[in-house]
């Protein structure tokens, strides 16, 4: 499989440090150039052909990489004028003829580590024409969002939209795979937009899809994230972020956990967060565990909410937690429920399955989709759900005093741990000792 590495751009934003000597892919992470690690990142998916549009200070790059022999990997290059700006997408309609598979599109000025194995994988999987790699951040409010139906791509929302509604904490990475098919959209020679000229109008017309990946990305437009990025490279969580390699997970329940309790919860207007919650979430946000929700929602069999009305709330929670910085990783929720007698059930739901806790179903589904180790990984909740739960899947847990805090009595478990809250779960975790607010 071939790539193209759009590293055209002139970096304006990290000025300060590229002094306008060098073009920004060629910043140094680890003594490795940008691009150098895209490069190497490529290779290990079975890339074997780069191709690289440069423009500003493109000679800079040749020099360094060349025809990519000593990297063991074929580079070519095409060079933009930088008097004539061809956008983010422009430069493909000449090298359509070397483009005659599926491909891979990244921008130079991102940091990533990736297993491109699975993003290729999901991509022919779906006989999709334009895959994005999707993944949350602590900053939704401001950035450009991506709308799916389940995993198909439908919309994208502006930062500039006016958003007084809630939204799924979904952000386009700069991370794609295309099929030839995105050429009927680049015709002619001219300044392209790749989300707005391009995906936007294959959107409905053709196959675009949504990877949602927990792996490390990251923007290295600014000096305050070249920094980030040089940190966590410093640390080590760049590659363990990597999908190849096995995850660290919190488990987290929802209601009593997240929420504060209110019995069965069917309207968004009643999620309300436990104070410290936001917080909590943020700090395994910037640890080397993904956040996962795995929660219990017999709502849906009882019939007393639709999976509709279920995503809404979920979105509401999303929404009020990114407003405060904070996401999760993973989310997933049992609609089943074993006994029967309800007005409005749903039959085909009143089933006894392997996803209700304390069964382990989904823990293993985001075992499946994440690549967790389960014996690193732990579980915290307020229930004794939650504790035999994990206990069934051999891992660690918190019980907590918020929401129920253990009286639901349902099972004779003992926790590893017990704590006041999340946010104090968390801190045992992490091994951390302050209660920081």
């Amino acid at each position: 499989m071939k790539a193209v590495i759009m590293a055209g751009g002139k970096g304006t934003r990290i000025s300060s440090i590229t002094q306008d000597e060098i073009p920004k892919p060629m910043l140094t992470v680890g003594e490795k150039p940008i691009l150098e690690h895209q490069i190497e990142c490529l290779k290990k998916s079975g890339v074997n052909e780069v191709i690289i549009v440069t423009g500003h200070l493109g000679n800079k790059i040749k020099e360094y990489f060349q025809d990519g022999t000593k990297f063991d990997i074929k580079i070519c290059y095409y060079e933009e004028d930088p008097n004539k700006p061809l956008g983010t997408a422009g430069s493909l309609y000449y090298l359509k003829e070397k483009l005659n598979e599926d491909f891979i599109l990244i921008f130079g000025d991102v940091f990533l580590s990736v297993d491109f194995n699975r993003m290729i994988k999901f991509h022919k999987e779906h006989n999709s024409d334009a895959t994005l790699l999707t993944h949350p951040n602590s900053h939704p409010y401001d950035s450009d969002l991506i709308i799916t139906n389940d995993e198909e791509v439908v919309a994208f929302d502006s930062k500039e939209n006016n958003r007084d509604y809630d939204y799924n904490n979904l952000v386009n990475s700069g991370i794609y795979v295309f099929s030839p098919r995105i050429f009927d959209y680049i015709t002619e020679e001219k300044k392209y937009g790749l989300e707005k000229d391009v995906i936007a109008k294959m959107i409905g017309k053709d196959k675009v899809y949504s990877y949602h990946s927990t792996e490390y990305v990251k923007d290295m437009g600014t000096p305050e994230r070249y920094e980030s990025v040089n940190n966590d490279y410093a640390c080590g969580l760049c590659s363990r972020r990597n999908l190849a390699n096995k995850q660290k997970a919190i488990f987290l329940d929802r209601d009593g956990t997240i929420n504060v309790y209110k019995g069965f919860l069917t309207k968004k207007e009643d999620l309300e967060l436990i104070d410290g919650v936001s917080y909590a979430i943020k700090e395994i946000n910037s640890s080397e565990y993904l956040c996962i929700v795995v929660t219990n929602q017999p709502i849906i069999a009882r019939g007393d909410s639709t999976v509709k009305n279920l995503n809404n709330i979920h979105k509401h929670m999303e929404t009020l937690l990114g407003n405060d910085g904070a996401y999760m990783d993973g989310l997933y929720y049992c609609p089943h429920h074993p006994d029967k007698g309800y007005p409005g059930e749903v039959p085909e739901l009143k089933i006894d399955c392997n996803c209700r806790k304390p069964k382990i179903g989904m823990l293993l589904q985001a075992v499946k989709d994440y690549n967790i180790d389960l014996n690193e990984s732990i579980v915290m909740g307020d229930s004794t759900l939650d504790i035999k739960m994990a206990e069934n899947a051999g891992m660690k847990s918190i019980l907590l005093k918020t929401g129920v805090a253990g009286k639901d009595n349902k099972y004779d478990v003992t926790p590893t741990y017990v704590a006041e809250d999340l946010l104090e779960a968390v801190n045992i975790a992490l091994n951390k000792k302050e209660r920081r607010r």
